[in-house]
């Protein structure tokens, strides 16, 4: 068994452990009495997410839905029915998941291209994957300027369990990428509305070919059969990139000279300064940045007792991995160090962090920063764009308590 073997395998066992029933749950054998009820005054939750846990959840619209910050828990594994939810346009039938080994993908840009059910990919090799999911306007609630779209704070991020057929797979047994490739081109299953330029709303995505070594097809998700919510009955999965390139409902799968001219290419999803239009000069929300955030405690302005104080949080990257973590009680004049708590889960996934410190009465603003292996730190600052897109700053992410 290889090391990375050995992680997913404590993986799986902590997280089975930690939360069988949950996933059953939310997976479709949900019942409402079991459901936490929502805040009052919440927007309702949509058909779609009807699974999730109520209280736990952030209703922004019935594409944007998520987690709140004391619903993270500490066992390192996001449960489906508190994971966030984003589309960028309405789900598909849920008919498309009750025969899921039934679903079709195209694969082309290899030298044999293949129209290929689940049930066929099923046959051609299996992996897990633990990684963060996150979207790319996590943190956009932040932003002065109030960027369009829904107005994440730190909720829109999970860590899960993909199972699927690792994409070098499956292209080796179509003979390979055809020369001259320059992208892996992701399109997803949604229903277009008649009458519309496809071009202007179909989620397609296409990401550096490269990506392919560790993508994978995945139809299931902590261990239970792939939702609709989530992209059920099939999903391409990237590991370390932001959630828009893990297409959901993904019907086909091509290598490509050129980036695709979906609108959602061309110009969403583009970095690009505050009043200015998107277009493919700008750089492309592909690879996650370096990341972190305290998870406990959870509210500004939430009151503690004075005394010792266990600041918890996670941290991620999608670049050069986490090798620590900083906290800090005084808005970063001091920093002291966290330690890594629970099992590591592979280079994609988030390490939970704790630090205990000892917090006398009075006013404290709390943050973290992550240091990855390369040397680099989470920065202070956001990065100002138009769209408040991969926001990392620790200022901003702080939260200011009051200790009795």
């Amino acid at each position: 068994m290889t090391t990375g073997d050995k992680q997913i395998d404590i993986v799986r066992r902590h997280w089975m452990a930690a939360s069988a029933a949950g996933a059953a749950a939310g997976l479709g054998g949900w019942s409402p009495s079991s459901l936490a009820q929502a805040q009052p005054g919440a927007k309702p939750m949509p058909a779609v997410a009807a699974f999730k846990k109520a209280d736990a959840m952030i209703v922004h619209s019935a594409n944007g839905i998520e987690t709140r910050r004391d619903a993270f828990g500490s066992s390192g594994i996001t449960d489906v029915e508190r994971l966030f939810l984003r589309n960028n346009i309405a789900a598909p039938n849920a008919a498309i998941v009750e025969n899921p080994d039934a679903w079709k993908i195209e694969i082309d840009g290899v030298t044999s291209p293949a129209s290929l059910t689940v049930g066929d990919l099923k046959r051609m090799g299996l992996d897990t994957v633990a990684m963060v999911l996150q979207c790319s306007g996590n943190g956009r609630g932040f932003f002065k300027h109030k960027a369009s779209g829904s107005q994440w704070k730190v909720g829109a991020a999970g860590n899960v369990l993909w199972s699927g057929v690792p994409v070098r797979d499956v292209v080796a047994a179509l003979g390979g990428v055809r020369q001259g490739m320059r992208y892996m081109t992701s399109t997803g299953g949604e229903t277009l509305p008649p009458g519309v330029d496809a071009a202007k709303i179909i989620v397609e995505r296409s990401v550096p070919w490269t990506a392919m070594e560790e993508a994978i097809l995945a139809w299931e998700l902590n261990g239970a059969p792939l939702p609709l919510a989530h992209g059920g009955p099939l999903r391409v999965i990237i590991p370390g990139y932001y959630g828009v390139n893990n297409v959901k409902y993904v019907k086909r799968l091509a290598f490509t000279v050129d980036e695709t001219q979906a609108n959602i290419q061309k110009s969403g999803y583009r970095v690009r300064d505050i009043g200015k239009k998107g277009d493919p000069t700008q750089p492309s929300m592909w690879e996650m940045n370096l990341k972190s955030f305290v998870t406990h405690p959870s509210e500004n302005g939430e009151k503690l007792r004075a005394g010792l104080v266990q600041v918890q949080g996670v941290a991620f990257s999608g670049g050069s991995p986490v090798r620590g973590v900083e906290v800090s009680v005084d808005g970063g004049k001091t920093w002291q160090a966290a330690r890594f708590v629970g099992p590591h889960m592979g280079r994609y996934a988030w390490r939970n962090f704790v630090a205990q410190v000892n917090l006398p009465p009075g006013q404290y603003m709390i943050t973290s920063r992550a240091i990855a292996a390369d040397g680099s730190t989470q920065p202070e600052a956001r990065v100002e764009n138009e769209r408040g897109y991969a926001h990392n700053g620790w200022r901003d992410h702080a939260l200011t308590v009051t200790v009795a």
